[in-house]
């Protein structure tokens, strides 16, 4: 893209090589999402509370959203934040950071590997698309590579994610009783259970992150009015309007499995749609109140995300470059080079056998 490009093209004159250029550029983007991610989540513990309980069989019936808030604070206006633990914090850095770290692997490991563009990042967003014809074969492989990024991207952020999720789901307490009562491997207990459901909304969410807003963004919006201010409220919306409305049906599908899983010991997912299909009809999945209280939670961190990635983080890349070139590059140069034996280069010295050459470490 543009603004990687730009970087490298500074960078590499002053010594840093591409490869050091473009491991930098990701992890401080990952570091960046991830700190981002921690910050917004802790402060909409409340909101999270709200949009489980709304999204679990817990709540039925009339002002579910009543409900919710009632349960949210039953035992306190801190009860949200009592749940957060370490682990809960730890994960919400990975999730965030791995889901951008993941996304931009292999949305550039595949791109480099089928021989087509990466997805359009940040100043590329606000310059108008390029109207160029591409083969058939060109389109299925960026389509393919479009689809299997997030894919691969959301199973990793679930597998680190989900178990803590679960964990504040029901308290660190209740939990543990259920996880001993479902006794299962060890690589089911690492994921967590509901697993697959949390997987596809996370699925849901990273398209809607880093695919549908800024290709649509990119491609369709009105030239003149693309600004920071537009990207920041095109992408709350599509995350609002587009992604949140189909992920609140594997949400709910996500919070009524833990409540199956907590009654029974086991997960269900046929029995889990059978009941709730049969309690509550589509209701059960999808409705004004839980996708408004899933909005709440959802949007002021991954809404936003977008505007962040692509406006915010750009803005620190060339001084993460600097700070890597001059203490870490540079110093670690150093040390190689200190280490290397010196030759010495001239006429006698080439006429002398190599053993009579004078080693010495350091420079001429």
């Amino acid at each position: 893209d543009s603004v990687m490009t730009a970087s490298k093209a500074t960078f590499q004159r002053d010594g840093l090589p591409e490869s050091v250029v473009e491991t930098t550029l990701v992890t401080y983007r990952s570091v960046g999402i991830g700190l981002f991610g921690v910050v917004m989540r802790f402060a909409g513990m409340p909101l999270e509370k709200i949009a489980l309980f709304m999204n679990s069989s817990q709540v039925s019936g009339k002002n579910p959203f009543r409900q919710s808030i009632r349960l949210t604070f039953r035992e306190g206006a801190l009860a949200p934040y009592r749940v957060v633990t370490p682990a809960s914090l730890t994960a919400w850095f990975l999730q965030y950071g791995v889901m951008g770290f993941a996304f931009q692997f292999f949305d550039h490991g595949l791109s480099n590997l089928m021989g087509v563009k990466p997805m359009y990042y940040g100043q590329q967003l606000m310059e108008p698309p390029q109207q160029t014809e591409e083969s058939s074969s060109y389109k299925t492989k960026f389509a393919g590579k479009t689809l299997l990024a997030p894919m691969l991207a959301a199973s990793i952020e679930s597998k680190v994610s989900n178990r803590a999720e679960v964990q504040r789901f029901f308290g660190p307490e209740k939990f543990a009783k259920i996880e001993v009562r479902m006794a299962r491997g060890a690589i089911s207990r690492a994921a967590g259970p509901a697993f697959m459901s949390n997987f596809m909304r996370n699925c849901v969410m990273c398209n809607t992150t880093f695919i549908l807003t800024p290709l649509t963004y990119k491609l369709y919006f009105p030239q003149e009015e693309k600004s920071m201010s537009t990207l920041f409220y095109y992408g709350l919306g599509m995350n609002i309007f587009v992604g949140n409305v189909v992920a609140i049906t594997q949400q709910a599908l996500w919070g009524r499995t833990l409540d199956y899983c907590a009654r029974t010991g086991e997960i269900s997912y046929r029995n889990v749609i059978r009941e709730g299909l049969a309690k509550d009809g589509m209701a059960a999945f999808f409705t004004a109140p839980k996708w408004f209280s899933r909005v709440l939670m959802n949007a002021p961190a991954q809404g936003v995300l977008p505007w962040f990635y692509n406006e915010i983080l750009p803005l620190g890349e060339d001084s993460a470059l600097r700070f890597v070139n001059k203490y870490i590059y540079t110093s670690n140069v150093k040390v190689v080079q200190g280490s290397i034996p010196f030759i010495p280069v001239n006429e006698k010295a080439a006429a002398q056998p190599l053993a009579n050459i004078p080693w010495r470490v350091g420079k001429q």
